[in-house]
């Protein structure tokens, strides 16, 4: 049976870090992920890996380039304003196609904010954030144990396609304590393959060079149909959520993370009164599940995006279902987390009371 314990979200990611083989580590401290810093600089010890605190969250960025180019599973945390800070690194990164892994535990904006969780970094997450045409992995864990198993799933998409990846969680995940169940074996970084672009010393081999720009005339652009055609590529194969209730549901709620867990309350009441309500959880944030809002809005006409942000989510839930239902939105932002009773009465004005 597998070991189980009772840890905070920002623990779990550490432990799942680890797991997944990686074995360093470049961050600065900001609330409310320094539970993170802390304790990797612990644990990361006992497993002989590398600790850095950096004197900026760009420089822990810049760290993660090289360690990346170098063939290594490298790894950093940062809340949204240190996030903003390593945009042109990931920007590089993507530039350079080699993976990395980069984890925001979302507090409140704009600005410096305030500590308390939100979902407000939507749109720097799945647009890219930096400069350039890029796409960065996505994915919303709405657990302490997703926050255990994700970073293995994000090195693995990551290195699978060459690219950066990013877990976006939030306060709330992050500062909740929850049991966690060590649910795979953890990876032996010494057995993990070299990648062909790993610059580990070209002594017998021919010299690799890993960069992320070419100044010949129209090699940039070659670049980027290239990087276009794998971006297409995990769109249609990496879409990842979860459905409870939608097969007969008159209207199905979309959120991710915390604002899924609230909304699996708000639909259970839903449904205690009658109302035939669904909930699609996004798992990938980017790729967007488009195809099952797609198929969903074939025969259901009401979707109510429910976010701790001001609806950033909406333009996806749009463009997926191409604009056949309606879209209703309830939302809580600058740190404001929505209770079970405030999306069921939003549900209630939609639909209407109980049938």
């Amino acid at each position: 049976m597998a070991e189980k314990k009772l840890m905070y979200g920002n623990y779990a990611i550490v432990e799942g870090v680890l797991a997944a083989g990686c074995r360093f580590f470049a961050g600065y401290p900001i609330t409310p992920q320094n539970e993170i810093p802390e304790y990797m600089s612990i644990r990361m010890n006992e497993m002989g890996g590398v600790f850095i605190q950096t004197e900026s969250e760009i420089a822990a960025i810049n760290m993660l380039f090289g360690v990346a180019a170098a063939g290594k599973r490298a790894m950093t945390s940062s809340s949204s304003p240190g996030i903003s800070l390593m945009q042109e690194g990931i920007s590089y990164i993507a530039g350079a196609d080699i993976p990395v892994l980069v984890v925001n535990v979302i507090r409140g904006g704009p600005g410096l904010g305030n500590i308390a969780p939100a979902q407000s970094d939507y749109y720097q997450a799945t647009r890219g954030g930096g400069h350039g045409d890029y796409f960065t992995i996505t994915l919303a864990p709405n657990s302490a144990q997703e926050l255990f198993e994700f970073p293995k799933l994000a090195f693995e998409l990551a290195e699978k396609y060459r690219n950066p990846a990013l877990i976006l969680a939030d306060g709330l995940l992050g500062q909740m304590m929850e049991p966690v169940e060590f649910s795979y074996e953890p990876v032996d970084p010494n057995t993990l393959p070299e990648p062909a672009y790993a610059l580990s010393g070209c002594k017998g081999r021919e010299r690799r060079v890993v960069r992320s720009y070419d100044l010949k005339p129209g090699k940039l652009e070659e670049w980027n149909w290239r990087r276009q055609k794998k971006y297409q590529q995990i769109m249609q194969d990496e879409q990842r959520f979860e459905t409870t209730s939608c097969e007969d549901a008159d209207l199905v709620i979309v959120a991710f993370g915390t604002c899924a867990r609230v909304c699996n309350a708000a639909m259970r009441m839903a449904r205690e009164k009658g109302l035939k309500v669904g909930l699609l959880r996004p798992i990938t944030l980017w790729p967007f599940p488009a195809k099952v809002l797609a198929e969903l809005s074939k025969k259901t006409d009401d979707f109510l995006v429910v976010e701790m942000n001001m609806g950033q989510m909406i333009e996806d839930v749009k463009l997926a279902t191409e604009c056949r239902g309606k879209i209703h939105f309830h939302g809580r932002p600058g740190g404001g987390v929505p209770a079970p009773p405030e999306v069921f009465e939003k549900i209630q004005t939609i639909l209407g009371g109980a049938r």
